[in-house]
């Protein structure tokens, strides 16, 4: 099993990279943030991977962090969830968030997933609060909230802040996918609003 991936990013694609090392390029599935955060073509890259087997395909799945791991393989060991499920999962929302999610029962920010309606919902709810440690992530959120009452993940604050500008899930699931990387949810949310604004 591949655990761990280190070598030259080759290639980024939409949703894949391929990251050369020792002669051998290695497609690897990864979210938009991960992607983001690998830099530059020809940079040195460390990956943590999940190795994907089935009888008619191998997949590596690539994650920055080895807690975006770690939460990627508690949700595919949910019932019903796929790696694909797993990946959009990952794509819209980071550890903490999702924490955030599964402690306040929070149906309606997992509808923003693709593909996940309200019964999906609530059954990975039930599902994912007994397989996902989030005991930790839950409470250093709730202390990083004490504090001046700031919102310990930015991107959602700028999620929240386009709902109640009235925008679809669809068109903010675009918006998050788009900005880049940071802790500033000011900067964050004139990055999503100038996103729309373009229409891309």
């Amino acid at each position: 099993m591949i655990g761990l991936l280190r070598g030259t990013l080759a290639l980024r694609d939409h949703d894949e990279v391929i990251v050369e090392a020792a002669g051998i390029g290695y497609r690897v599935a990864v979210s938009p943030d991960t992607s983001a955060s690998l830099g530059e073509l020809g940079q040195q890259v460390l990956l943590h991977t999940h190795h994907h087997i089935r009888e008619d395909a191998q997949t590596l799945y690539g994650f920055d962090t080895v807690d975006k791991r770690r939460v990627f393989e508690g949700l595919i060991s949910a019932h019903g969830v796929g790696p694909a499920m797993g990946m959009a999962i990952m794509s819209v929302f980071g550890p903490e968030e999702l924490a955030g999610i599964l402690a306040t029962d929070d149906i309606n920010a997992l509808c923003l997933v693709p593909g996940v309606g309200k019964k999906t919902a609530a059954r990975l709810l039930v599902e994912l609060k007994s397989r996902l440690d989030i005991g930790d992530v839950t409470t250093a959120v709730a202390s990083t909230e004490a504090v001046g009452d700031q919102p310990a993940d930015a991107r959602s604050v700028v999620r929240q802040a386009l709902a109640e500008l009235g925008y679809s899930a669809e068109e903010i699931r675009s918006a998050i996918a788009a900005v880049p990387p940071g802790d500033d949810s000011s900067a964050l949310l004139k990055a999503a609003l100038r996103h729309l604004a373009s229409g891309v």
